[in-house]
């Protein structure tokens, strides 16, 4: 079921490679059932000239979902951004973000901060192929851009082909130098130009992203006027403590479930299904690993998931074993 897609931006987890699959997000999905949840960045040649649309399965309790797309050519991202409407997505988000500056279809991500008038081209194209919400993430700046130049320039022509809603990831882009990974923790982060965005772009909604690690630093930037917070790789590391009390604590909603040991328990049906079409037990539990990050426990969960998942043969009964360990250090604690 479709919910609204702007309340729920309030918190979000950020579109990560390799992370944020389609078994992952169907777990974030119980820790939270508010949040508002982004697919790995698809790129649309892959969906268009690739004919890779399996890329676009999800589970329809993963409402409300985002697609991201990475690309630089208006009709191939219209084009693509219609196969994520078809297929049910609440939100389609283009990537200004990713620090690889070329991939074999060209330009796109973070590069494309140079190239405002082309992004806003982007986005006014994939508005008009699409009802539901076309949204940008992006960067402050790249290389030797002035954050505090570029960033309102950027986000005044964007905004200005019908965009109304921006993730801001509050670091540079280095292009040249850095790889991807250095690029989310080297350049400074500049929380309050994204503050002073909202300031000088009151009627946009504007996520902050980058460097956010509790549900607490999420609650200071929301009283302090920002529309939404993006977790990135919080959510993903301790996923119960960013998102396990998220409902309550951001939406003032209840609260799914009472621990990690009860999102365990929830998942089971999810794997059987999924194993019972052929998939392997690994593809969802390397997801689950931080459930119990900080806890009595947390090692031996880790330790039976990461020897074990990947065997033939592994099922249910190896992540019940994997519980019963973290249950009898508690116990024993």
């Amino acid at each position: 079921m479709k919910r609204n897609v702007e309340n729920a931006a309030r918190l979000s987890v950020a579109p990560m490679m390799d992370w944020t699959d389609r078994h992952c997000r169907y777990l974030h999905r119980l820790l939270s059932r508010e949040s508002l949840l982004y697919t790995e960045m698809v790129t649309a040649p892959a969906l268009v000239r690739g004919g890779a649309v399996h890329l676009l399965d999800f589970s329809p309790e993963e409402h409300p979902v985002a697609l991201q797309l990475g690309g630089s050519d208006p009709a191939e991202l219209a084009a693509a951004a219609r196969l994520g409407a078809e297929a049910g997505y609440d939100e389609i988000n283009l990537n200004v973000g990713c620090p690889s500056d070329r991939v074999q279809s060209g330009t796109f991500g973070a590069v494309l901060m140079k190239q405002p008038e082309l992004v806003a081209e982007c986005c006014s194209a994939m508005r008009a192929a699409v009802d539901v919400e076309v949204t940008v993430k992006c960067r402050i700046g790249v290389d030797d851009q002035e954050p505090r130049e570029v960033l309102p320039a950027f986000l005044e022509t964007v905004a200005a082909a019908g965009v109304g809603r921006f993730a801001i990831h509050a670091r540079k882009a280095w292009l040249q130098g850095l790889s991807p990974k250095e690029n989310r923790d080297i350049p400074p982060l500049d929380y309050p130009l994204v503050q002073e965005m909202k300031a000088a772009f009151p009627q946009l909604h504007l996520s902050v992203n980058g460097g956010i690690a509790s549900l607490a630093q999420a609650r200071a930037f929301l009283d302090a006027e920002l529309d939404g917070v993006m977790i990135g790789r919080a959510a993903y590391h301790q996923p119960w403590d960013v998102l396990g009390t998220a409902d309550a604590a951001i939406f003032g909603q209840a609260d799914g479930l009472a621990g990690p040991d009860a999102a365990v328990r929830a998942m089971l049906p999810y794997i059987e299904a999924h194993l019972g079409a052929g998939g392997r037990l690994h593809q969802i539990t390397r997801h689950m690993l931080g459930l119990f990050a900080g806890r009595p426990g947390a090692r031996q969960w880790r330790r039976v998931l990461s020897e074990g998942a990947s065997q033939k043969g592994a099922g249910p009964e190896l992540v019940l074993r994997a519980l019963a360990e973290v249950e009898g250090v508690a116990a024993a604690g």
